[in-house]
C-alpha cells in the first residue's frame, strides 16, 4: 500500500474551507480529514454533520471523519448520510466496540478505531480482525499544532504486527498528530500508511507545496519492492 496523505481541516481557515479543500486536492490529497469534537471527550468544539454535508458538496476526495465525542453511536447515521467515507471512533468511550464497528460497516462506510496516546494496543486485540483501519493519536487529541509523541512509532509497529497476526493485512495504520517532514518518514518506516497532517500543510505559505513535500518525504521511507 502506498502512503495516503490526509490534510486535516482542523488547521485550515474555517471561513474558507471550500477553497482550502480545493487547494490540497489539486496538490494530490488522498483524503480530507475531518475532526469532530464535542467539548466533553476532548477540550474543544468543532463541527457536526451539516459542515460535513457542505464539505461533501465540494470535496472530490473521500472524507475521513474522526469522531472525538462521548456518544458516537448516536451520530453514526448522521455522519454517514452527510457523506463520510470513513468513520473512526475512540476505544476509550465505547463499551461495545464490536457492535459500533459493525454498525459503521453496515452503513457502507469504512470503520476505524482510535487509540489515544495513553491507551495500550491490547485494547483492540479482540476487534483488530474486524476493522478497516486503526488510527494512532500521536498527540493528545483536541488541538492542532502539538508536538509529536515519540513513543507513537513503536505503537504503530505493535498495531501493524497485531493486524497482521489476525490476517487483517488490508487494514491500514493511520496516524494523527505532529506529522511533518521529520516525523513522516519515521512513522512510515514503522508501518503507518495514512498520514494526517494539519499545521504542516495549512499553516504554511504554500499548502500545496507543503503537501507535495510531505508525500515525497513519506514515500522515501517506504520499503523497497522485492526484486522478482
Amino acid at each position: 500500500m502506498s502512503v495516503l496523505i490526509a490534510p486535516s481541516i482542523l488547521s485550515a481557515d474555517f471561513a474558507a474551507l471550500g477553497d482550502a479543500v480545493a487547494r490540497v486536492e489539486a496538490a494530490g490529497a488522498d483524503l480530507i480529514h475531518v475532526d469532530v469534537m464535542d467539548g466533553h471527550f476532548v477540550p474543544n468544539i468543532t463541527i457536526g454533520p451539516p459542515v460535513v454535508r457542505s464539505l461533501k458538496r465540494v470535496a472530490k476526495t473521500p472524507l475521513d471523519v474522526h469522531l472525538m465525542i462521548e456518544e458516537p453511536d448516536r451520530y453514526l447515521d448522521a455522519f454517514a448520510e452527510a457523506g463520510a467515507a470513513m468513520i473512526s471512533v475512540h476505544v476509550e468511550v465505547l463499551p461495545h466496540l464490536h457492535r459500533t464497528v459493525h454498525a459503521i460497516k453496515a452503513l457502507g462506510v469504512k470503520a476505524g478505531v482510535v487509540l489515544n496516546p495513553s491507551t495500550p494496543v491490547v485494547a483492540i486485540e479482540e476487534i483488530a480482525g474486524d476493522v478497516d483501519f486503526v488510527l494512532v493519536m500521536s498527540v493528545n487529541p483536541g488541538f492542532g499544532g502539538q508536538t509529536f509523541i515519540t513513543r507513537s512509532e513503536s505503537k504503530v509497529r505493535e498495531i501493524r504486527a497485531l493486524l497482521d497476526r489476525t490476517g487483517n493485512h488490508q487494514a491500514a495504520v493511520e496516524i494523527d498528530g505532529g506529522i511533518d517532514l521529520h516525523t513522516a518518514p519515521r512513522v512510515v518506516a514503522a508501518g503507518a500508511r495514512i498520514l494526517v497532517a494539519g499545521s504542516a500543510i495549512f499553516k504554511t505559505a504554500d499548502p500545496a507545496k507543503a503537501l507535495r513535500d510531505l508525500r515525497a518525504a513519506a514515500e522515501r521511507a517506504l520499503p523497497a519492492s522485492p526484486v522478482r
